[in-house]
């Protein structure tokens, strides 16, 4: 690994560093990020990760810096190293009941909830007023991209989706889902309005394409 890579790493792993030194009783520190709250289809996807202590997988950053061909790679890499790992998944009809936040904050409960081991502190980008079972959290605004814990769950999260995306490509073609993933980009609105809405759009986001 370069030297570069390992200084931003370091950086990036500044924050879990201080609480592990503050604190000697935390051992588990889990990073919570999300991936799919804009689209206008498809679920959202909450991904918990507990990682060692000295963890440093090249790569590991804001999913949305890193592209898709490298996100694949590291996210192979931090689930082979992951103390545990976990996914929340929650569908678009779970979103458009009961809102994309409170659907958001429910699968972060899902997916700590599914953790083979109970973390000693949570760090999640943004998220406040959750359930995180008792578990003691911190959050973190752009968390993504000052929490390596966090930063690595933001990978887990979006390739999770990015791959059940493709998939609804297959059924749905007429979509472009492969490309766009469900965001309301120029060629997905326009088949919209060419097609309709299929059985994983979320009606509450696409009202006004309809």
């Amino acid at each position: 690994m370069r030297e570069k890579e390992i200084e931003r790493l370091k950086n990036l792993k500044q924050i879990e560093n201080e609480i592990y030194e503050k604190d000697k009783n935390i051992n588990y520190i889990c990073g919570i990020d999300e991936a799919g709250r804009g689209p206008l289809a498809g679920p959202v996807v909450v991904a918990s990760v507990i990682l060692p202590k000295d963890s440093m997988i090249e790569g590991v950053n804001d999913s949305k810096k890193v592209s898709e061909k490298k996100r694949e790679i590291v996210y192979e890499q931090i689930i082979n190293e992951a103390i545990s790992y976990s996914v929340g998944i929650i569908d678009h009809e779970e979103i458009d009941k009961i809102n994309i936040l409170n659907a958001t904050k429910q699968g972060l409960t899902t997916s700590i909830r599914q953790l083979s081991i109970k973390p000693d502190l949570i760090l999640v980008d943004a998220l406040q007023h959750i359930d995180t079972l008792s578990i003691p959290y911190t959050s973190i605004i752009k968390g993504d991209a000052k929490s390596y814990s966090i930063a690595a769950a933001s990978i887990i999260a979006k390739v999770t989706r990015d791959r059940i995306m493709r998939q609804f490509d297959e059924i749905y073609p007429m979509y472009g889902f492969e490309k766009h993933k469900g965001y309301g980009t120029a060629a997905h609105i326009a088949a919209i309005k060419e097609h309709g809405i299929c059985a994983i759009h979320r009606k509450s986001f696409v009202k006004n394409y309809i």
